[in-house]
């Protein structure tokens, strides 16, 4: 088995979803499960953010011209159902299914065309950058796969292949590099804000002129750059504390 793992980034006004995330960058969605038939799919999605951000999203799940990964920019005219299953201050896990129309399309679909059944997915959503983790045979057609979603999704968002690899049950989507540490997209803001003169004293560089560079949202940059620098103060502490119990006393 192999994993693929690849990236849409939503421009605005092409997913309501996309829009609530990138308005509210400390809330994130992660699926719980998704499932496709060649004429229907239905998920479950665990969301976390700020109460007036889960309102938000709930209110952009129910939309009526807006079905679950449906890649039509248009309403499609498909027959969608959003159920909450939980919600709590900080939690929201949301329910969707769909029937297709003649129009609809999605990741999932694309893939059961040219990647064929038994797939597994996993998805990860943060600001406007989608994520998606594909686990397949190792003879699947990933790059006919890959051509034909470029077709399907059009100008509504880019693409990104992040990786193609035999399947490491102990990585997870959001993916960290060969280092263990942080994941591709906190890691490369990290070394541009590094290299640009963002944490120098002055700064060389404002975040939005840095955002501007890297043709990403400011409060997307602003939110990867405080976990990169969460991830990498609670590693520091953790090898800190290490070091402590291992030194020597007097």
């Amino acid at each position: 088995m192999r994993e693929f793992v690849f990236a849409l980034e939503y421009d605005p006004g092409t997913n309501p979803v996309a829009d609530v995330l990138e308005a509210h960058p400390d809330t994130t969605i992660r699926s719980l499960s998704c499932h496709v038939t060649p004429q229907s799919l239905w998920r479950v999605d665990h969301a976390t953010g700020s109460p007036e951000a889960l309102e938000a999203l709930e209110a952009a799940y129910r939309d009526s011209a807006y079905c679950a990964d449906c890649l039509v920019r248009d309403d499609c005219g498909a027959d969608c159902e959003t159920q909450v299953l939980d919600r709590s201050r900080d939690t929201l896990v949301v329910y969707t299914y769909w029937d297709r129309t003649d129009v609809c399309t999605s990741v999932p679909h694309v893939a059961l065309e040219y990647l064929g059944e038994g797939l597994l997915f996993e998805t990860y959503r943060e600001g406007r950058r989608y994520r998606w983790r594909i686990v397949l045979s190792e003879d699947a057609p990933i790059h006919d796969f890959f051509d034909a979603l470029g077709t399907e999704v059009g100008e509504c968002a880019g693409m990104e292949m992040l990786r193609l690899t035999d399947l490491d049950p102990d990585r997870g989507l959001e993916g960290a590099d060969d280092d263990g540490t942080l994941p591709d997209e906190q890691r490369r803001a990290l070394r541009a804000a590094v290299e640009s003169g963002y944490y120098e004293t002055p700064r060389k560089i404002d975040l939005s002129k840095l955002a501007d560079e890297l043709e990403v949202p400011r409060s997307t940059l602003s939110y990867r750059l405080r976990r990169a620098e969460a991830a990498l103060a609670t590693e520091f502490v953790a090898e800190d504390d290490s070091l402590e119990a291992i030194a020597p006393t007097n």
